[in-house]
């Protein structure tokens, strides 16, 4: 049997050609990428119940409280992240302020003096920590936040921790928080000041 040569086409005939083989239906069938999506998804769940939904339907359903629960998830850790963040920031020492307990209760004075409370409560708190570093009732570790130092010299010197812990919140709200300080807040803290400097250590019951 003789083979017949192959028809080479002229353009037109050829782009006749092409225009009619993609016209085949055959070509057109494919899903869309979100129904195989879908699809996909609900062959993940099968067995599971559907509430007696079409199974595209009920994978769309578990997606969106998928979306629910990881948009839920992210708006939770937001606030704890910025939590965890703030406590670690809200040091009360800086890891460059070497000024020791003397210089710290002069700027104090010096910003009382000038009517600037709130530094005067900030650096006063700070010279009631440095005075405890310098008589090894604290470590020095820079970057304690002002709770850390009142729980801990609390344990050594317990007849004043009450005050600590007045002291301590009173720095947070007016170095972190929106409290503007005034003369009674630093008298309050000069007042700390005192009574840390004047208590001694108690044996403490293990």
């Amino acid at each position: 049997m003789l083979l017949e040569p192959p028809v080479t086409p002229d353009a037109p005939t050829a782009r006749r050609w092409a225009a009619d083989e993609l016209a085949n239906p055959a070509y057109h069938q494919q899903d869309s990428l979100l129904v195989r999506l879908l699809r996909w998804i609900a062959q993940q769940f099968q067995g599971l119940p559907t509430l007696g939904m079409q199974p595209a339907l009920a994978a769309l359903l578990v997606v969106g409280i998928l979306v629910v629960v990881v948009l839920v998830a992210l708006w939770v850790a937001g606030p704890v992240r910025r939590s965890h963040r703030a406590a670690r920031d809200r040091e009360v020492l800086g890891h460059d302020d070497r000024r020791s307990a003397a210089q710290l209760r002069t700027a104090a004075d010096a910003a009382a003096a000038a009517g600037d409370w709130s530094r005067a409560v900030a650096e006063r708190f700070r010279a009631v920590v440095r005075a405890l570093e310098e008589r090894a009732v604290l470590d020095e570790r820079p970057g304690r936040t002002a709770l850390e130092v009142a729980a801990e010299a609390g344990r050594v010197l317990p007849s004043v921790a009450r005050d600590l812990t007045e002291g301590a919140e009173l720095f947070d709200e007016v170095v972190y928080g929106e409290r503007t300080a005034g003369p009674a807040d630093d008298d309050t803290m000069r007042a700390v000041d005192r009574l840390a400097g004047a208590a001694r250590r108690e044996q403490v019951p293990a």
